[in-house]
């Protein structure tokens, strides 16, 4: 029987993580996945819950969580109230997000009791395929790494000179979100920090030096990350293993909300090469 169980852990920014976890109740030793979402989503996005329950028939305990200041609320953790907590997050906030998922796994009896933790894949859409792929690099627990549309520069996405100059004069800029129609903020802090880290946060050195497996899954038909970026990660990191699917778009055909039982084809086909990969 699949379970989904659901948690809340504190973060260390002063705002909860909301986690769930998706398996099979009566399995044992199964493989951990911890998937993170991107810019402007939640773990319960389109079907991601579908996904989880499809990883989880598979035999892995499948953990999706939403960051701390994605916006999300624990009472309304689907759309975007706490606008002030977007406009205050930033890549090393969702970093430590991360972090304090995977030391709450290795902290939880319970999830030790019927895991295996030491088989910790990480698995990141769009801009969570940047955080995943730099936690992958700078923390040993991880045994695989797999990204999914994902980014491979974080910084070319601060603006040009003039629009970071008018952004640091005004203290925030707005991007539109288009399917709750809010402008959402984000505040100058966020390129303050991304300065301050830069190192840190380069995708491509973190890439360069990945000593485990790496799939990187990407739609030919994505016009939200081009294809050239995964093509990029691939070029760093000549090991990995990069699986392009044809026809799909960025979110691999899924919308929200998704109201079937099975995924969309474009995903069908991603969790099936996630599964073989992670399986191997």
């Amino acid at each position: 029987m699949i379970t989904q169980k659901h948690t809340v852990i504190n973060g260390i920014h002063e705002k909860p993580i909301l986690i769930d976890a998706t398996f099979v109740s009566n399995k044992i030793n199964m493989p951990v996945i911890i998937f993170c979402h991107g810019y402007k989503g939640f773990k319960d996005w389109g079907s991601w819950n579908v996904m989880a329950k499809t990883f989880a028939e598979a035999g892995f305990y499948f953990i999706k969580f939403n960051f701390s200041h994605n916006g999300g609320t624990l009472e309304q953790p689907i759309d975007f109230p706490d606008l002030e907590a977007f406009g205050n997050n930033n890549y090393t906030k969702e970093l430590d997000d991360l972090k304090t998922v995977i030391d709450w796994i290795f902290n939880t009896e319970e999830i030790k009791s019927i895991a295996n933790i030491n088989d910790l894949a990480l698995i990141g859409h769009s801009r969570g395929g940047g955080i995943v792929a730099i936690k992958a690099e700078e923390d040993t627990r991880i045994t695989k790494l797999i990204s999914l549309a994902s980014v491979s520069n974080f910084g070319n996405r601060m603006g040009t000179k003039q629009e970071i100059e008018l952004w640091k004069k005004t203290g925030v800029k707005h991007v539109l979100n288009g399917r709750t129609k809010q402008q959402m903020p984000h505040y100058y802090q966020f390129y303050e920090d991304f300065i301050a880290n830069e190192k840190r946060l380069t995708i491509k050195r973190a890439v360069s030096n990945l000593k485990i497996p790496h799939l990187i899954l990407h739609g030919n038909q994505d016009d939200s990350v081009l294809l050239d970026e995964a093509n990029l990660l691939h070029n760093w990191n000549p090991k990995s293993q990069l699986e392009i699917i044809d026809g799909a778009n960025h979110v691999f055909g899924a919308n929200h909300p998704w109201k079937k039982d099975s995924l969309p084809e474009s995903l069908n086909e991603v969790v099936k090469k996630s599964i073989k990969f992670l399986m191997f």
